[in-house]
């Protein structure tokens, strides 16, 4: 204490310096020096800190804060801290401007070879040939019209114009879905607040106005804004998965691990901490750079990735070193790290020769599509040219018997480039130019209503690849869950109730002793609250399992908060709080008698050993023997954890007030020998609309996996549930354990062939690390077993999940539940959190791609009909009888008109009963090729029969 005492003189003593200083040197420490600092890890730190620093007290004395008072508050002492160590918040990557939209839209094949028609087509119009002497250069009948030649301009312009619309709309669609984005993103921003300590006083500030040397209050169930060094903390314990994939919580304390980091999630304990690094400084920060600052030059990119990917796997070895020996671990860090490294550096070689993502399924026929109506239309227009130039020559100088003359030289050529014009038109007209545009406007369209169904679309593309899915790797918790423990089963006075009994079914002292013990004996800070919207559900806040609890209490009828009000946390004698090791949690009352009474809740495995009464069917406490606890397990525990439910045992013990006083740090002497109140079972359950959604998913040939890290027994029970798996069916359910021996040979490296034997029947994967996820994802899209190359969809939600995200066809983050990065890696935001809005995204995947294949029947068949016309005609008559700028016009207003009613039609349920086409299929079926044909046969006959009748 003396030391607080010295610094918070030492700090009124800077109070008065605030004033005139303003200039770096003023605070003792440099952001470098901070950033160092941060990157390292746990003992090295410490030892840094103790070297440096002496204590972390020394550290608030550099920033000029105080550990109790926290900062003052003063307007100008914030802003300079922003101007010496930077803000906290992190600058989404730079949205691409309007004309880099434009110029990307021009990239596509189909305008190319449009423009070059329309460049062509334009220079030869303004081609004036001299007047020679016509009779004596012969007579050739090119049914030339009056004024044509002054207008010839027309149809490079119109060609051209086409080109301008169909780019200008595909640039402002990716405009406005981007702005739309950057608006989600801002809003979901700035509702998110944090408590701090400034002057004294605790209050909440959003996320964006902590800054360095802020004391920030750290709870469980907190998700850190920014970098900082813990000044005290009770049983305080980090998730640190999503900076480094590692599962097991992290214990932070004063004299272990003092760090915490950005991005990463309390799952025990409280305390409070002094902020060193905030936005782009701070550890996710730096990893968001990393994701965002190389977009501009590729090799750039490709060495941050390959950093990112060496210092994530340096960090997930990292930690799970640590977890097998705290002290050895930088020992045994060093050679699995090059291994690891290595290997990362070969994949990055791999992946850079490759570009990003494949096509979508749909970009790769249409091009493919594109490029051969491209060839057809080029052999037209050149058998054209040809025919028209063979027989001009012929009739010229061979049947009426000319000799070629200098000064008829332009003339011929004049003619020559007549027939190329039509050439160039004949191929405008067989190249459809509204397909880019219909694809644009459909893929727009349905991104629009993708929105109403609580689908954020970020890549246009994203959306029609979801129709070509064939295997959904989904989250359990939240996604397929409602992500709301509630208690479900309980065993109370001898008996076993399947759902949560009425109120009067159970005697009124062992309901007493229930409302005590739960009320009290869970964390004060977890509190159900109204729901936030008319008809939603209440909220859960705090632990979700003592939320199930204090859910069961409402459901009896009794109100929690009435006895928190008699008994405020304050008065509880003492707390023994929840671990990972007790696994329970107990609390200490001291009666007015001067008698004790505990109150105890945990694991029913471990409680019920330390039970040796149980409350009986009348309320009376019997004795509880070893062979009754075997009976419970058997007819109560094992039943309700085959049905995937956690099960809770709640109990508790009294202490006579005339017995010496109890030695209270000797936890095992005091939690035992308790009496039984309760066993309940809780469960997270399914979301009421996921089993049907997953059958539909099945029955449209989408094999929906589940990737928890949630144990075995309940991800099976849950799968069972959901209709993941079916009783007697030949599926594997595996752990993250079991799944990583059976892919990696003896060197311990990943096989492809070993993942192959895997796959195709794996259901479930349970108690998996993000890197698992990974990993079969990549196997699954890498495998080469089935004929058609796999397309998944991934959900995910941590920062851990970016790189499945990233690596899957389609990604889907969580808007709820998911973090920024889940979110950045993604193609497709579920704002809603829920699996049927994936099933939702299948349906409109596969409405686009119909919509497409509608379109092409529609238009090739107006190409196929023009290009024949047009090629007769010119042959038989020498003059194309459909001019350049009347088939644009067809084709473009047609078209465009055309691609509006068919690409705007809404998805049927009926989509969902067919197969995934998948990548092979061509694009144009048997059905639609009779369809062009007949149909042109049809028009072919009325349009000759009006030419040549």
């Amino acid at each position: 204490m003396g030391d607080m005492a010295n610094n918070s003189v030492a700090y009124s003593g800077v109070k008065n310096s605030l004033k005139e200083a303003n200039h770096d040197g003023d605070f003792g420490i440099t952001l470098a020096e901070l950033r160092a600092l941060m990157e390292l890890r746990s003992t090295d730190a410490l030892r840094k800190i103790q070297e440096s620093y002496g204590d972390v007290y020394g550290i608030c004395t550099k920033l000029k804060t105080s550990p109790n008072e926290g900062l003052s508050g003063n307007p100008a002492d914030l802003e300079r801290r922003e101007a010496v160590f930077g803000k906290n918040f992190i600058p989404p990557k730079k949205p691409k401007t309007f004309l880099q939209l434009v110029w990307e839209a021009l990239q596509d094949v189909t305008l190319i070879i449009l423009e070059i028609a329309a460049i062509v087509s334009l220079g030869l119009s303004f081609y004036q040939p001299p007047e020679g002497d016509n009779a004596l250069c012969g007579e050739v009948s090119v049914g030339e019209e009056e004024g044509e030649g002054e207008t010839g301009w027309i149809e490079g312009a119109a060609i051209l114009l086409s080109v301008v619309c169909v780019v200008l709309v595909t640039a402002f669609n990716d405009w406005s879905k981007e702005k739309q984005f950057r608006g989600l993103q801002s809003r979901i921003e700035q509702e998110q607040k944090f408590t701090v300590i400034r002057g004294g006083q605790v209050i909440q500030i959003p996320v964006a106005d902590i800054t360095v040397g802020d004391i920030a209050q750290v709870k469980y169930g907190d998700l850190l804004p920014a970098d900082g060094i813990l000044i005290q903390g009770n049983d305080l314990k980090i998730d640190e998965s999503s900076l480094t994939g590692e599962s097991d919580h992290v214990k932070k304390s004063l004299d272990k691990d003092p760090l915490l980091l950005s991005g990463t999630h309390v799952m025990e304990g409280s305390g409070r901490m002094v902020v060193t690094a905030v936005g782009v400084n701070s550890q996710t920060g730096i990893i968001f750079t990393l994701l965002g600052a190389g977009g501009e030059e590729e090799e750039k990119k490709d060495e941050k990735k390959k950093e990112k990917k060496n210092k994530k796997q340096d960090g997930a070895i990292e930690n799970r070193n640590k977890a097998k020996a705290q002290d050895g671990a930088a020992m045994e860090m060093q050679p699995l790290k090059s291994e690891e490294g290595g290997d990362g550096d070969e994949k990055d070689k791999k992946k850079a020769n490759l570009p990003k993502k494949e096509k979508s399924v749909l970009q790769g026929k249409l091009t493919k599509l594109a490029v051969q109506i491209g060839k057809a239309g080029l052999l037209m227009s050149a058998i054209t040219v040809i025919i028209l130039v063979l027989y001009f020559v012929i009739d010229t100088f061979w049947v009426q018997k000319r000799p070629w003359l200098a000064e008829c030289t332009p003339i011929y050529i004049q003619y020559f480039v007549k027939f190329f014009i039509i050439g160039v038109t004949v191929l405008v007209v067989a190249v459809p130019e509204g397909l880019p545009l219909a694809v644009t406007i459909s893929l727009a369209y349905s991104v629009k209503k993708m929105m109403k169904d609580n689908n954020l679309v970020r890549h246009l593309d994203a959306c029609e690849t979801m129709g070509n899915a064939t295997a959904i790797c989904s989250d359990k918790t939240g996604t397929l869950t409602m992500n709301r423990m509630t208690v479900v089963q309980a065993y109370i006075n001898e008996k076993h109730y399947k759902k949560v009994p009425e109120p009067e079914a159970i005697p009124p002292n062992i309901l007493s002793y229930l409302v005590t013990g739960i009320s009290v004996n869970c964390a004060y800070t977890s509190k159900i609250l109204p729901p936030e919207k008319e008809g939603g559900l209440p909220r859960h806040v705090g632990n979700k399992t003592e939320c199930a609890l204090l859910g069961l209490l409402l459901d009896l009828k009794r109100d929690y908060q009435d006895v928190r009000n008699e008994i405020p946390e304050e008065a509880l004698y003492k707390v023994y709080t929840f671990n990972s090791v007790r696994k329970s949690m107990s609390t200490v009352l001291k009666n007015s008698d001067g008698s004790y009474r505990i109150f105890s809740k945990g694991a029913s495995e471990i409680i019920l050993k330390k039970c040796f009464k149980i409350l009986s069917a009348n309320g009376e406490a019997k004795v509880f023997r070893p062979r009754d606890r075997d009976d419970i397990v058997k007819t109560v525990i094992e039943p309700m954890a085959s049905e995937g439910l956690r099960t809770i045992c709640l109990a508790f013990r009294d202490f006579p007030a005339g017995e010496p006083e109890p030695e209270w740090d000797n936890e095992n002497d005091i939690v035992t020998g308790l009496t039984c109140i309760a066993v309940v079972g809780i469960e997270d359950p399914v979301r009421p609309e996921v089993p049907d959604a997953i059958k539909k998913c099945q029955r449209a040939g989408i094999t929906v996996r589940m990737v928890t890290g949630d144990n075995i027994n309940t991800a099976r029970a849950i799968a069972t549930k959901c209709g993941i798996l079916h009783p007697g069916e030949d599926f594997l359910c595996l752990e993250g354990k079991d799944f990583n021996r059976r892919i990696r040979n003896e060197k311990g490296e990943i096989e492809q062939e070993r993942i192959d034997k895997i796959w195709p029947k794996l259901r479930v994967l349970a108690r998996s690390s993000p890197t698992d996820k990974h990993t079969l994802v990549k196997g699954i899209i890498d495998s080469t077993v089935s004929d058609q190359r796999q397309v998944v969809a991934v959900t995910g939600d941590g920062t851990n999940d970016g790189p499945a995200l990233k690596k899957a066809d389609v990604g889907f983050a969580m808007g709820i539940a998911g973090t920024d990065v889940a979110k950045e890696a993604s193609d497709i935001i579920l704002t809603d959190d829920n699996f049927t809005s994936i099933v939702k995204a299948v349906m409109w995947g596969r409405n686009v791609y119909d919509s497409i294949s509608k379109f092409l029947q529609f238009q090739l068949t107006v190409n196929v009909v023009a290009v024949i016309v047009a090629f007769t005609g010119a042959c038989i008559t020498q003059d194309s009888p459909l001019k350049a700028v009347q088939m644009l016009w067809v084709n473009l207003i047609m078209d465009t008109l055309a691609s509006l009613a068919l690409a705007t039609e809404p998805p049927t349920e009926s989509l969902l009963l067919r197969k995934p086409y998948g990548r092979n299929k061509p694009l144009i079926s048997r059905t639609m090729m009779k369809n062009i044909l007949g149909h042109a046969f049809y028009q072919l006959v009325v349009v000759f029969t009006l030419l040549f009748a």
